[in-house]
């Protein structure tokens, strides 16, 4: 079996320079498959998998929010939360631009661009939490206190089921 090459992305690099302890998870990536595909070739639980979702507001002011694998977004409650008009996804290309990551391997650490972080609130309870250290079919399994200490996210509380609507 061929051995898996493991990139220096600006995440680990970010997370070794903090002293964060972390381990990686390399897991064969999938085009659109999210955390789910993520979840299940690692077998993890797919609540403990970590989006990484780069929106904007109503004025196209860019942040990144970060999700439970298996919810998506409230994007209206986020922008009550926010005190603005609306949110939405950034598309990929703003969204490398602003972090400098591909969309499916982007990772809050180590982006280009200083981005206000949003995090839903009870993803800093798990006990580990696997996120994308900065490359598609890379994520860190780390305990989510390190992440509080490193990128000191706004809590938030805007998690809806995928079937809610948003």
């Amino acid at each position: 079996m061929a051995k898996t090459r493991i990139p220096v992305t600006p995440a680990i690099l970010l997370l070794k320079e903090r002293g964060v302890p972390f381990s990686l998870r390399p897991y064969p990536y999938v085009e659109h498959g999210g955390t789910r595909v993520a979840a299940r070739d690692l077998g993890v639980d797919e609540h403990r998998t970590i989006k990484t979702l780069v929106m904007e507001d109503d004025r196209k002011v860019p942040f990144v929010i970060l999700m439970h694998g298996d919810r998506e977004v409230s994007t209206k409650a986020l922008a009550r939360t926010l005190g603005v008009k609306s949110v939405q996804p950034c598309t990929p290309q703003t969204a490398e631009r602003h972090t400098g990551y591909r969309v499916g391997g982007t990772s809050p650490f180590g982006t280009r661009k200083s981005l206000p972080i949003y995090m839903e609130e009870t993803i800093a309870a798990l006990p580990e939490i696997f996120i994308n250290a900065g490359a598609r079919g890379l994520l860190a399994e780390m305990a989510p206190a390190h992440l509080v200490r490193i990128l000191h996210p706004r809590m938030v509380s805007v998690a809806i089921s995928p079937s809610s609507g948003g």
